[in-house]
């Protein structure tokens, strides 16, 4: 392929073909044109845009209108250097949108994640979500889209993701969905918030997934449940796949605030710190972040209201 700049533009001439293209284009290896665009039919900021180095955004986008997006606002530093893991999040009650989520799923997105959540983007000041409860193939969908997104060179994401950084995450029901994918081999780390497998498989509400514990056995990726103290109706269950689990790093953290967690809190309160810590250890080998679940003992268990377990974690 030839090219030759002059002015403003290149001219190229490849296979007998020849082009001329603004400068300012990015230029394909085949010799076509390609543009990174942005197919984002709405976004908007939630709160301030969190307290992360990134400034985040919640959208919509054409190519995946089943799910929001929550990701930092400015893309252009994400790229060789710098990439994004991916986090798939199911809501509580398998709920069909993350209204009650947003503040939490933001503050993450601002330190520097991709969250891919399960649901359509909510409307300011929407309760409830679209249609019945959700499937946890939502969340393996959730990250087909995104590993798709970044090998697409039209795509405002392309080569700024971290494909082999993959969180699956979510609330209630959606931590069902979470432990119910988190087998799929390229999950990198499981978190479970407010949840854990029944112990009497079918008893929980319609479209709950049937788990059993034997279902533990499958989990091959250092997991952490969040838990909201022995008030959250998920406590029990909880807490006892977490002393089922001895083949894996496994961390349980409690606050005493009961299943409804803090997401709805300024930047998703307590649970956004001890999250956004997990997933920057986890998924970005953060060693400041690490100190908050290793060490005897670690970082959060001095801090105010937390209680913690760990096994297989220094």
């Amino acid at each position: 392929m030839l090219v030759v700049h002059f002015k403003n533009y290149f001219l190229c001439a490849a296979l007998g073909l020849l082009a001329i293209v603004p400068s300012g284009c990015q230029t394909a290896d085949n010799g076509t044109s390609a543009r990174a665009v942005s197919t984002e039919t709405a976004s908007r900021t939630v709160e301030d845009g969190g307290t992360g180095p990134y400034q985040a955004i919640m959208a919509a986008d054409g190519t995946l209108a089943t799910h929001t997006i929550f990701r930092p606002k400015d893309l252009s530093v994400f790229g060789r250097r710098a990439k994004l893991p991916i986090v798939a999040w199911g809501n509580g009650a398998c709920a069909n949108s993350p209204w009650e989520h947003v503040n939490f799923l933001s503050e993450v997105a601002s330190h520097g994640f991709l969250v891919v959540a399960i649901g359509p983007m909510p409307a300011e000041g929407q309760r409830g979500g679209p249609g019945g409860t959700t499937k946890s193939s939502e969340m393996i969908d959730a990250i087909n889209w995104a590993i798709a997104q970044n090998s697409d060179r039209t795509s405002q994401y392309y080569h700024k993701l971290d494909i082999t950084k993959i969180a699956v995450s979510g609330m209630s029901c959606g931590g069902l969905q979470t432990l119910e994918v988190a087998p799929d081999p390229r999950v990198t780390t499981a978190m479970i918030c407010n949840s854990g497998i029944l112990g009497n498989p079918g008893s929980g509400m319609g479209g709950m997934p049937n788990l059993t514990k034997d279902h533990l056995a499958k989990l091959h990726a250092p997991i952490i449940y969040i838990l909201g103290g022995e008030k959250d109706i998920a406590y029990n269950n909880g807490m006892d796949d977490f002393h089922r689990i001895n083949h894996l790093p496994a961390f349980a953290a409690n606050l005493n605030v009961g299943h409804g967690g803090t997401y709805n809190r300024p930047h998703g309160g307590e649970f956004a710190v001890v999250a956004t810590a997990w997933l920057q250890w986890q998924l970005k080998g953060d060693k400041e972040a690490a100190k908050m679940f290793t060490g005897e003992p670690c970082e959060l268990a001095n801090r105010e209201g937390w209680k913690v377990e760990k096994k297989n974690i220094p």
